[in-house]
């Protein structure tokens, strides 16, 4: 981290915190403990847009989606794409939702294994250079070899001692991070990783039985929930229901996992589905058969404003997901996920 430092003022509040010269104003906010806005992290959703009222900022990404021509018209940044250049004041709403169970830093972590899951995903445990917390269903950013800017990969495990920090990625085509992941980066060999960052995380207060959606790669912060759910005494009462979609059997994974935790068969449930694509095969498939929010819906129906809910995988199953809790009437503040682009 930079040794050079710049005060951040927040105009209209005796809040401030201090921002490293190649850090972003967000993740400085994070790591000062502030509830800065965000949900993406990586330009995308606009949701951390701050107003600069006095000072010089860098930015990372000038043509980030998340901000409209009006915004950079009107001065307004990302902070996930800022960088100060001097001593700053700007003007943000902080909410209180935003501000970080475990402040994020930045650290070295090594890889220890690598192993795959199906035949385009696979788990990745990192050893850290020094042990930090995270809540079960938080994401790290990745900072991998030969690749421009963070890629965000959710923990797949339980924080345990800090030490390790697991991560279940599929491999996207074209995809500069997944390359390098999986082609390029050995094991004994370092990087460093940001974190934790995410609001998805487990809600050990809540009363109801939990519901866990996951499809591709969003399997890896449901199995952290999952994992951090059984093996937390205060939620011994509680009964889990974890449904995985893939578009085909070959896509489907986590019930091997799943059966190793306690629980299996009382508290713990595993229903896969996988997509009801034209000419796809399902030959041999004795699981059910529709997309993942059609899936949960005929599952459970009037059933869903009952449980605490949580999501991750593709956009487009997400927003289907969100739809569906929506028309089904569940309390938006028993639905949990973190929005990725």
């Amino acid at each position: 981290m930079s040794a050079v430092e710049y005060r951040v003022r927040l105009a209209g509040s005796e809040a401030a915190f201090g921002c490293a010269a190649d850090d972003t104003l967000l993740r400085a906010g994070q790591r000062a403990g502030l509830g800065f806005p965000y949900e993406c992290n990586v330009g995308s959703c606009g949701t951390c847009r701050f107003e600069l009222v006095e000072g010089d900022v860098q930015v990372q990404w000038a043509d980030a989606p998340g901000l409209t021509e009006n915004d950079r018209k009107r001065k307004r940044y990302l902070g996930c794409q800022t960088r100060p250049l001097a001593d700053c004041t700007i003007k943000l709403r902080l909410g209180q939702r935003y501000a970080p169970p475990h402040r994020p830093q930045r650290l070295q972590a090594v890889l220890e294994r690598s192993r795959p899951l199906t035949h385009d995903m696979r788990e990745f445990r990192f050893v850290l250079d020094a042990p930090h917390s995270f809540e079960p269903g938080q994401y790290a950013l990745a900072y991998l070899p030969g690749v421009t800017g963070a890629r965000a990969y959710s923990m797949s495990n339980t924080p345990a001692d800090g030490k390790t920090w697991e991560f279940v990625v599929r491999r996207t085509p074209e995809g500069a991070g997944t390359r390098a992941l999986f082609d390029d980066l050995t094991v004994g060999q370092s990087i460093a990783i940001d974190g934790p960052y995410g609001m998805a995380w487990l809600r050990r207060e809540a009363p109801r039985d939990i519901l866990c959606l996951a499809g591709g790669s969003g399997l890896a912060p449901m199995l952290s929930i999952a994992r951090g759910a059984m093996a937390e005494p205060q939620l011994a009462g509680r009964k889990l229901h974890f449904l995985y979609g893939g578009r085909t059997p070959a896509d489907v994974c986590g019930h091997d996992l799943l059966q190793e935790l306690p629980g299996w068969g009382e508290r713990l449930s595993y229903h896969p589905a996988i997509s009801p694509l034209p000419g796809g095969s399902s030959e041999g498939w004795t699981g059910d058969v529709g997309y993942l929010h059609e899936v949960a819906l005929e599952r459970f129906a009037a059933r869903l404003p009952e449980f605490e809910i949580y999501f991750a995988g593709p956009t487009a199953m997400a927003m289907a997901v969100q739809r569906m809790l929506v028309d089904a009437k569940v309390p938006s503040e028993q639905v949990h996920f973190d929005q990725f682009y």
